[in-house]
């Protein structure tokens, strides 16, 4: 019987090759020869990449028995999703490989600034000796401010108490009971911005978090105090930061991460209170060990037909096909449900199953819906074997619950939550008609039935005559084409539900002015992502 062909395209550690086994045939190419790429491809049921290999729809097309993309580290940027996808092609990466290494870099970066080492070792170097220059500062007792408590932030918290410092945290969906348990005070921005002797900043790029600490931020911030971005490039303004830095607003920066990549200039680079690196996160032997393991596993899961954890665009493995197409359903459904509860932290969340699917092992439909939950709140790549962690790094207790019984629809399946503040969330959807179109049958106990599509957004208010005209009024003169809108009410003059289907984002200002000029009890956007 033939082997399956794993083709490997750029240099990976022998314990990648031994994670592998003995049962499918290995060969080798150079992924940056682009024709001997894609003719290698032609017989691959599996490729195995780093950084440079690129992996779009042209060699998505050439490689027809391919079946999993691997790529060993955490970005995906050389990765065509949309295409591999398309295609059925599952694409793994290695989400957790690198978070050791990323976590001994920024205490690397925060000594290095409390210490001058770079700047002195340049000194020393040009053949100087200036101690006096170099004077430093100690990490006892100082106040380091982690924003975003994460893994890497958590990672953080536990090798800084062994400096004697104080560790306060920005995080929203953190609850307090957590930070406790790490020792940790939990703060709002300002407060930490204005308390940190160093700041770290772990969060994920989303548009609410690009830029997320600009000029207005970096003045809170104390003139003795240092910023430490090892997470993602562009959290910090760079053109702010510079500014601060040549105006001694704050005493230094630490920067392993850009907005461009290699940076376009030495606006930053150039300065002597900024210690730079070129992207090291991962780049430790140990790291890139850990992401060829993972991924060889991965590979090898996916070639004999298992459940596939890392997996970032299918749900993959041993899965009913009558359960497998409620996956993307039920992930969504989380993203919304994160929507719904904002920035109040989560602390229990029910997953509850009802109709024929009840029959039927749906327990990927709770690792599902903590996947969608967690896609826009963490800084990581979520997938279906870290959710459950990140629940329970959260405190968040999860169950999931099957009945037989569907009142109206075949299936039906729901989210249900309690936030911190003690306030209780729910949605719930299914699958419609021979098409199994994916609906939003109910929020928060009233009964809708809205299609999923990208942009929603959800309003409460009270119920009067003209509202719908209102906000009608404000999104057409702003451009913004409601495609769909499903109104549902708990009696005639009581409270309203609106959920509209808009064809493109809403910006915030038009959204605030809606609710105010409806009084509006809550006004949400709500962006779903694939």
């Amino acid at each position: 019987m033939t082997k399956p062909v794993v083709l490997i395209a750029e240099e990976l550690s022998p314990a990648t090759v031994e994670a592998l086994g003995p049962d499918f045939e290995i060969r080798k190419v150079d992924g940056t020869d682009r024709p001997a790429l894609l003719a290698a491809l032609a017989d691959a049921n599996a490729v195995l990449i780093r950084s440079a290999t690129k992996m779009d729809a042209e060699a998505i097309a050439a490689a027809p028995k391919l079946q999993v993309i691997a790529r060993a580290g955490v970005g995906l940027d050389n990765v065509e999703i949309p295409a591999a996808t398309k295609a059925g092609v599952m694409v793994v990466n290695a989400p957790t490989s690198n978070i050791i290494s990323a976590a001994e870099l920024t205490i690397g970066h925060i000594l290095s600034l409390a210490r001058h080492i770079p700047a002195a070792h340049a000194s020393l170097n040009a053949g100087e000796w200036k101690r006096s220059k170099y004077t430093g500062t100690e990490l006892f007792e100082k106040t380091v401010g982690i924003i975003g408590l994460g893994r890497i932030g958590t990672l953080i918290t536990q090798r800084l108490q062994a400096f004697g410092v104080k560790v306060v945290a920005y995080d929203p969906y953190v609850t307090a009971a957590r930070a406790q348990q790490l020792g940790v005070e939990l703060l709002d921005l300002d407060e930490l911005l204005k308390a940190s002797d160093f700041i770290t900043i772990h969060m994920p790029k989303t548009p609410e978090t690009t830029g997320m600490i600009a000029g207005p931020q970096l003045a809170l911030m104390k003139p003795t105090a240092y910023i430490v971005n090892v997470a993602r490039g562009g959290l910090i303004d760079e053109a702010a930061l510079a500014e601060a830095l040549r105006n001694n607003v704050i005493a230094g920066a630490g920067l392993d991460v850009f907005t461009s990549e290699p940076p376009k200039d030495d606006a930053l680079t150039s300065l002597p209170n900024v210690v730079v690196t070129p992207h090291l996160g991962a780049s430790t032997d140990e790291a890139q060990e850990k992401a060829g393991v993972s991924v060889a596993r991965s590979v090898k899961l996916a070639l004999e037909g298992n459940l596939v954890p890392d997996a970032v665009n299918v749900a993959g493995g041993v899965i009913d096909p009558f359960v497998r197409p409620g996956i993307a359903l039920v992930e969504k459904l989380g993203q919304v449900f994160a929507g719904l509860a904002g920035k109040e932290a989560l602390t229990r969340l029910d997953v509850d199953v009802r109709g024929e699917l009840a029959a039927y092992d749906v327990s990927v439909y709770k690792l599902a819906a903590l996947k969608g939950y967690f896609t826009n709140i963490v800084s990581e790549k979520v997938s279906y074997v870290n959710a459950p962690l990140l629940a329970e790094q959260r405190g968040i207790e999860v169950t999931l619950t099957t009945g037989d019984e569907s009142k109206d629809y075949r299936n039906t399946t729901t989210l249900k939550g309690i936030l911190a503040d003690g306030t209780v969330v729910s949605v719930a959807g299914t699958l419609s008609g021979t098409k199994m179109v994916e609906k939003i049958i109910g929020l928060n106990e009233y009964e809708i039935e809205v299609p999923l599509a990208h942009h929603h957004v959800v309003m409460v208010y009270a119920d009067r005559p003209g509202i719908v005209a209102v906000y009608g009024k404000a999104f057409g003169e702003a451009d913004i084409n409601i495609a769909n809108m499903q109104i549902a009410r708990d009696e005639a003059g009581g409270k309203a539900l609106s959920v509209l289907t808009v064809d493109s984002p809403v910006p915030a200002e038009i959204l605030s002015s809606v609710a105010a000029a409806i009084s509006a009890e809550e006004l949400i956007e709500i962006d779903i992502t694939e």
